[in-house]
């Protein structure tokens, strides 16, 4: 799930090296992973028609029932002034507690700043817990030029993201069986 919205999208390349290396260590344990890409971004219109009257367009409805459907979540959003995106907010909102319950979730953060609060993924990670969902202790927090593979950050944070990736592939159901 990617909450970026600018162009072109560091959070939804975030997402997607995430998601690559929960991949890869679904595959050292055995398992297989099917991934589904959910851009909250496109879900702007649809979640605003439903904060106004109440109903959900199939492409919500889709998008929902897909988030239940997972067996863990990477979620990916960029975070602005200690806050995450607008559309993050309102679609985990949309999910309350009931739906996200127990579901294990990566947090991946793109702070675009060099300069990281140190309270950034508690913050973060509180959003989750408040719906009870089951965030990894892990939470990615990427930050200005993360992509850069010369830079001493970016082999922390691929470090920070396999350690991650490991998590959710340990807490999602289909490895414990």
């Amino acid at each position: 799930m990617s909450a970026g919205v600018g162009c072109p999208r560091p959070t939804r390349l975030l997402a997607d090296c995430v998601t690559e290396a929960v991949c890869r260590s679904l595959a050292a344990g055995g398992a297989r992973a099917e991934v589904e890409v959910l851009e909250l971004h496109r879900l702007t219109a649809d979640l605003a028609q439903h904060s106004a009257q109440g109903r959900a367009s199939l492409d919500l409805r889709e998008a929902i029932a897909a988030v239940v459907a997972a067996d863990g979540l990477v979620v990916a959003t960029p975070v602005r002034t200690g806050s995450p995106s607008e559309v993050f907010d309102a679609f985990i909102a949309l999910l309350g507690d009931r739906l996200l319950s127990g579901m294990p979730v990566l947090l991946a953060v793109d702070s675009g700043s060099r300069r990281q609060p140190p309270d950034l993924a508690q913050v973060m990670r509180g959003r989750l817990t408040d719906v009870h969902a089951d965030p990894v202790p892990t939470v990615v927090v990427a930050g200005l030029g993360w992509r850069d593979t010369a830079c001493i950050d970016a082999a922390r944070l691929r470090a920070c993201i396999d350690r991650a990736a490991a998590e959710l592939a340990e807490a999602m159901p289909s490895r414990r069986q």
